[in-house]
C-alpha cells in the first residue's frame, strides 16, 4: 500500500470501458451517478483503480462519496481523502472500505464536516 496518491494506479475512461466491459456512455453515467469519482490528472479524466472491485465499482464507495460531498468536499478533495492514509483508521479510507469497515469510514468522514 502506498501513501502517495500519484503512485497509485489510475484508469482513464477507455481503461474503464475495457475493465468494466461496458460502453463509454455507461462509464460516464457511473461517474455522474456517483458510483465512481473521477478527477482530471494532466488534463485527462481518471478514476483510481482502487475504486474498483474486480469488474465493478466498489459497492461501499457510493454512500461514502455522498457523505464526503455532504461534508463539503470537492471531488478532488474526496479522492485525496479516500486514497491518503488516515491515522484514525490506521489505513487509507478506501482500503478500510475494502476490508469491510464501511461504518467506521463513514463515521470518520462525517466528523470532518
Amino acid at each position: 500500500m502506498t501513501d502517495d496518491i500519484s503512485d497509485r494506479p489510475w484508469l482513464t475512461i477507455p481503461d474503464l470501458v475495457e475493465v468494466l466491459g461496458i460502453g463509454q456512455s455507461r462509464v460516464r453515467r457511473l461517474i455522474e451517478d456517483r458510483h465512481l469519482l473521477a478527477v482530471r490528472r494532466e488534463g485527462v479524466l481518471q478514476v483510481p483503480a482502487a475504486f474498483l472491485e474486480g469488474s465493478e465499482p466498489l459497492h461501499e464507495l457510493r454512500g461514502t462519496i455522498f457523505v464526503l460531498s455532504d461534508a463539503g468536499f470537492s471531488d478532488e478533495e474526496a479522492v485525496s481523502w479516500l486514497l491518503e492514509r488516515d491515522d484514525t483508521l490506521d489505513a487509507a479510507p478506501v482500503e478500510a472500505l475494502r476490508s469491510g469497515r464501511k461504518t467506521e469510514v463513514r463515521r470518520v468522514a462525517q466528523a470532518l464536516a
